[in-house]
């Protein structure tokens, strides 16, 4: 966000491919959408959490493989957001299911009662 506010819709330029800096430049609004849909429980919120974060891993490998190929060390620069991104592709689910049994979201329909 820091990097859109300082440098406008030219934050990404670096990145030759148009879509990749769209959608860096769109995480503006995804992300803060996420964090308000998470912390109200939105099952939404969760599988968009992470399908955020895998398009942003793979982006982030598409956009930096030039140097990936060049120089393969630099790759340790993309690990600590590839771990962040494997921690919530990976709670995806559980946080699906205590979403799911901790009753309906807020706003959402009310989850039957077993007899």
């Amino acid at each position: 966000m820091l990097d859109v506010a300082r440098d406008g819709i030219h934050a990404y330029a670096m990145f030759p491919q148009v879509p990749l800096q769209v959608f860096f430049v769109s995480l503006v609004v995804l992300d803060p959408l996420v964090i308000v849909l998470v912390a109200l429980v939105r099952r939404e919120g969760i599988w968009l959490a992470g399908a955020v974060m895998v398009l942003d891993v793979c982006g982030n490998g598409w956009g930096n493989r030039h140097w990936l190929h060049d120089d393969p060390p630099q790759l340790l620069r993309l690990l600590p957001l590839t771990l962040f991104g494997v921690f919530v592709v990976a709670s995806v689910l559980p946080l699906q299911r205590a979403a799911h049994i901790g009753g309906a979201a807020p706003g959402g329909p009310t989850p039957r009662r077993r007899s």
